[in-house]
C-alpha cells in the first residue's frame, strides 16, 4: 500500500512538476509572442479598447485614435497619409504593425517600462487607459518640400539636422495609405495589406532606411577621400596617373571616367580634382593603394555594417570585403573587385539615411550624430518619457579632415559636378553620383550633401530609381542634385 502511494506521489509531483515548469515557460517566455499573435482575440481588444497615444509633427496629429461604436472602441486614422507613411508606418486589426507605431508601441498605449506607475494609477483611479504622446522630429515644411521635389520619381529624400541627429525629413516612394489597413473590418484590412505586398513598385518598403539598398555610384568616393586623409600618407593634392581608360588588375574589364577622357587634362590628376569631377579612375587607383582593410575600416567608422534604431531598425549598409569563389568558398576581394568599389560600384550597398549621416559628420567637424525621429514623448499629464536627446553615434573623422572634405565638397558644388544644388548666396557642399546597376539598367541617381557649408543647418541624401525615367541617359547631377537644392532650400529660408 506504502508502495503504491508513493507511486501515486511521485506521478503527482511530477505532473505539479510539469504544469510549473510550462506555465512559467510561458509566463516567462512567450507572453509577449502571445501578446503579438494576431489570433489573440484578449489582446487585441484589450490594444484597442485603450486610446492609444498620438504621433505629432509640430504639434499636430499625424496618426490619431478617435472614437467608434464597435467593440473596440478606437480606430487608428491618419492625416496626410501618404506623405507620412514611411514615418508612420500602420497600426492594423491581425496583420502587425510598421514604422513608430511599431517601434514606440509600448509608449503609445502607455505600457513601456518607465510609464509603469502612470499605468498602475490609471488601475486603481478606475481611468481609462491611456498612451503617450510621441513627438516626431520631421519638420512638416521641409517634408512637404522633399515629397514635392521628388515629384513622380521612385526614391527617397533623407534631411536630418547635423548638430543634433533629428531627422527633418523622410521620404520614401512611392508610399500608401495606411487609413486602408486601419479598418476594423478584418477582411477589408488582409485584402489592401496583400494589394499592398504585391504591388510591384513595393510602396510598403520605406526606402530610405530599408529594402535591398542601393548601389552608392560616386558618393561613395567621399568614404575613399575620408580614409586616404585620415591615413597621413595624402593629402588633396596627391596625384595619380591620368589615362582616359583603365584595364582592371588581372581581367579584361576597363573602366572610365564618367565624362570620359582624362579626368581634368595633364598626365596626373589630384584627389582633389578627382573628387571635384567625380573621375572614377584616380578614385579606383587612391582604393588599390589604399588597400581593403583601411577603405572598410573608413566605411564602418561612418556606419556600415550597423543597424541603428531610429527608433524604426534599419537595415545595414555593406563594402563586402570577401566574395565566393567557384566552389563557394569565402575568399577576400580581389583588387580589380576593390578598385570597383572605391568608387561605388562592384557590391557596395547604402541606404540613403546612411550617405545622410556620412554628409553630417562631415558638416560637424568630424562627429556623426545617431539619426533619431523621435523628439519627446510626453504621458497624458504631459510629463515627458523616456530619454530621446541627441546622442554621438561615432567620430569617423578628424576635424582637420572634416574641415578639408568641406572645402573639397563647396568646390564641388561650386565648379564640378554637382553644379545644380547650387543656392545664391549660400555655399553648399555637396556630391553626386550616378550609379550602374548592371548592362541596360537605368541609372541610380545620387545627391549628398550640407548646407550652409560654414554653418550647416541641414544634411540630405536623395536617391533616384530607374534613371530618373530616362534610363542611362541621366546623371546624378541632372536629377538627384536639383531636387537636393529645392530642400536644402526649405530649410535654409524658415
Amino acid at each position: 500500500m506504502n508502495k503504491s502511494l508513493k507511486r501515486v506521489s511521485v506521478v503527482v509531483l511530477l505532473m505539479f512538476v510539469a504544469l510549473f515548469a510550462s506555465s512559467t515557460y510561458i509566463t516567462a517566455f512567450q507572453a509577449d509572442a502571445l501578446r503579438a499573435d494576431s489570433r489573440n482575440q484578449r489582446a487585441l481588444l484589450a490594444s484597442y479598447s485603450a486610446q492609444r497615444g498620438p504621433i505629432l509633427v509640430a504639434g499636430q496629429a499625424v496618426a490619431e485614435s478617435t472614437p467608434v461604436d464597435d467593440q473596440y472602441k478606437f480606430q487608428r486614422t491618419y492625416a496626410q497619409p501618404d506623405l507620412y507613411a514611411p514615418v508612420t508606418g500602420y497600426y492594423t486589426l491581425g496583420q502587425g504593425s510598421r514604422g513608430v507605431e511599431d517601434a514606440m508601441n509600448d509608449y503609445l498605449v502607455g505600457k513601456a517600462p518607465s510609464q509603469f506607475f502612470e499605468y498602475v494609477n490609471s488601475l486603481l483611479t478606475g481611468q481609462d487607459p491611456e498612451g503617450a504622446t510621441v513627438n516626431l522630429t520631421i519638420d512638416p515644411t521641409v517634408q512637404q518640400a522633399a515629397w514635392d521635389a521628388l515629384g513622380n520619381q521612385s526614391g527617397s529624400v533623407v534631411a536630418m539636422d547635423p548638430k543634433t541627429g533629428k531627422i527633418l525629413a523622410m521620404v520614401s516612394k512611392p508610399s500608401y495609405d495606411p487609413n486602408q489597413l486601419a479598418s476594423h473590418d478584418r477582411d477589408a484590412v488582409l485584402s489592401a495589406y496583400k494589394t499592398l505586398a504585391n504591388d510591384p513598385a513595393d510602396p510598403l518598403q520605406n526606402r530610405a532606411i530599408q529594402g535591398d539598398l542601393y548601389a552608392p555610384g560616386s558618393t561613395f568616393k567621399l568614404i575613399t577621400t575620408a580614409a586616404a586623409l585620415e591615413s597621413g600618407d595624402y593629402t588633396p593634392e596627391s596625384t595619380f596617373p591620368n589615362p582616359s581608360t583603365l584595364t582592371l588588375p588581372g581581367t579584361s574589364t576597363n573602366i572610365n571616367n564618367a565624362e570620359g577622357g582624362t579626368c581634368g587634362g595633364g598626365e596626373t590628376a589630384s584627389i582633389a580634382t578627382a573628387l571635384r569631377l567625380s573621375c572614377n579612375i584616380p578614385m579606383a587607383q587612391l582604393g588599390e593603394a589604399l588597400g581593403t582593410d583601411a577603405l572598410n575600416e573608413q566605411a564602418e567608422k561612418f556606419g556600415f555594417g550597423k543597424t541603428v534604431d531610429i527608433p524604426q531598425k534599419t537595415t545595414a549598409s555593406v563594402f563586402p570585403t570577401t566574395t565566393k569563389d567557384r566552389d563557394g568558398k569565402e575568399v577576400p576581394i580581389d583588387k580589380a573587385t576593390l578598385m570597383l568599389q572605391s568608387f561605388g560600384q562592384g557590391s557596395d550597398r547604402v541606404t540613403p539615411l546612411q550617405m545622410a549621416m556620412v554628409s553630417s559628420a562631415i558638416a560637424n567637424g568630424g562627429t556623426e550624430m545617431t539619426p533619431t525621429l523621435i523628439d519627446s514623448v510626453l504621458n497624458p499629464d504631459l510629463s515627458p518619457v523616456g530619454d530621446f536627446s541627441s546622442k554621438v553615434f561615432s567620430k569617423p573623422i578628424s576635424s582637420s579632415t572634416a574641415s578639408t572634405m568641406t572645402g573639397l565638397m563647396v568646390d564641388d558644388v561650386a565648379n564640378g559636378a554637382a553644379s545644380n544644388a547650387r543656392i545664391s548666396g549660400v555655399d553648399v557642399a555637396g556630391k553626386t553620383g550616378t550609379a550602374e546597376n548592371g548592362t541596360g539598367e537605368p541609372y541610380t541617381l545620387w545627391f549628398t550633401g550640407f548646407a550652409p557649408a560654414n554653418d550647416p543647418q541641414v544634411a540630405i541624401a536623395v536617391v533616384v530609381e530607374n534613371g530618373g525615367g530616362q534610363g542611362q541617359s541621366a546623371f546624378g547631377n541632372s536629377v538627384a542634385s536639383p531636387i537636393a537644392k529645392k530642400v536644402l532650400e526649405a530649410v535654409l529660408n524658415k
